[in-house]
């Protein structure tokens, strides 16, 4: 499977929003409302309609730093390892792309275990990833969690601090059900 990166562009070009008729002017990341072009990296997605929004769930000022310090360690350190442990045991399956790799299953738990520990550090001291309360970080952070003990089955309750914040995201009503209204497959059993 090919890779993307800087020097070997996408093979697909990203959907325009205004394809589906449902886009509105307010909160559009096509083109013609953005200098630039159309946006179509979830992060800065995020930040686009935070803005257009005028919502601190994205954080401008002093405050934008931390999170975005927050962002680049989770994507390639906690959110990677979930990743890792979640496509070997949940998206592979699904797709049948070949039996679980147990090296890569342990390569992503170890890699957990190390990003967990310095969040469960972390949030020992504050609720959320910033001082200030909720942010887009902290959904950030999440992203690979939700049916977790079903499918992941990464070991959160090993880590209390980082466990109680992922049930407060839990507790959100924003966050409680987030793959509500999609039509996926059913997983198949899992191996013992």
């Amino acid at each position: 499977m090919r890779r993307w990166s800087s020097s070997s562009p996408p093979r697909s070009r990203p959907v325009r929003p205004s394809a589906t008729g449902r886009s509105t002017r307010r909160f559009s990341c096509r083109s013609e409302y953005w200098p630039g072009g159309s946006l179509w990296e979830a992060d800065a997605i995020a930040c686009r309609l935070s803005r257009d929004a005028r919502s601190t769930f994205w954080r401008t000022g002093d405050a934008e730093p931390r999170m975005i310090q927050w962002l680049s360690w989770g994507k390639e350190n906690f959110i990677r390892a979930c990743e890792m442990v979640q496509y070997e045991r949940g998206t592979k399956q699904r797709y049948a792309q070949g039996p679980i790799d147990p090296a890569k299953v342990e390569e992503g738990l170890r890699r957990f275990a190390a990003g967990a520990a310095l969040l469960d550090a972390e949030l020992s001291r504050r609720d959320w990833l910033l001082d200030d309360g909720l942010s887009y970080a902290d959904f950030r952070m999440a992203t690979f969690l939700p049916g977790n003990e079903q499918v992941a089955r990464l070991p959160l309750g090993d880590y209390p601090a980082l466990a109680r914040w992922y049930r407060r995201i839990g507790a959100l009503d924003a966050w409680r059900d987030p793959f509500a209204g999609l039509h996926a497959p059913e997983l198949p059993p899992l191996p013992a």
